[in-house]
This record gives structure tokens, C-alpha cells and sequence, in this order.
């Protein structure tokens, strides 16, 4: 299946952060444009992350160790590990998450 980024509809879904989805049978992509200075609250979910910096500069805090990523820096998020963050920058990040998120499904 092949898939256009731009023909997809963004959904903010915290204050200054909106993503396009991608859903595959395992996986979801997330991908991201945040607005510089938007913070994502420390939280945690049973899925499994891989967040890829492609653009900008975000501190990431993962299990209480924060980092300023930029662009190609990978950090990777076990399932129910706290992690939060703020850019720095406007950012572009795509993440990956297992399980699908459901609750990113359009409806």
C-alpha cells in the first residue's frame, strides 16, 4: 500500500503538536509538526515507542533522563515508561508505535 503524507487530514492532539496516522496491522506511525515551545505532559501507555527526530531540537525526559535531540537522534520508549518533552524549535518527529494505537484511529 502506498501512501501520500499530505493527502492524509492532521489532527492536533495536545496543544501545538498535530500528526498525520498511519496504521498499519501492527504498527502506527505518527507523524509529527509541533509548534516551538509546545510541551507534550509526562505520560505513559502500554505501547512501545521509537521516536526519530527528523527536524528541530526536542528535549525528551524518558524514565527521568532528559535529552536534546535533534535531527537524527533516535530515542526508544519501552511500553508504560514516563516520558515527556518540549521543542525547543519547530520539530518534525515521526514515531512509531506497538501496538496500533487505537486511540489515534480517525473517528
Amino acid at each position: 500500500m502506498f501512501v501520500e503524507l499530505d493527502q492524509i487530514e492532521e489532527r492536533e492532539i495536545v496543544p501545538g503538536y498535530r500528526a498525520r496516522f498511519i496504521h498499519s496491522e501492527n504498527n502506527t506511525l505518527a507523524y509529527w509538526d509541533i509548534d516551538a515551545g509546545a510541551a507534550l505532559p509526562d505520560h505513559h501507555h502500554p505501547h512501545e515507542q521509537v521516536a526519530n527526530v527528523l527536524e528541530g531540537t526536542f528535549e525528551l525526559t524518558v524514565a527521568g533522563k532528559t535529552r536534546v535531540c535533534t535531527a537524527g537522534s533516535v530515542a526508544v520508549i519501552p511500553s508504560d515508561v514516563a516520558h515527556s518533552g518540549i521543542a525547543k524549535t519547530r520539530c518534525r518527529i515521526l514515531d512509531i508505535f506497538y501496538p496500533v494505537r487505537e486511540d489515534y484511529r480517525t473517528g
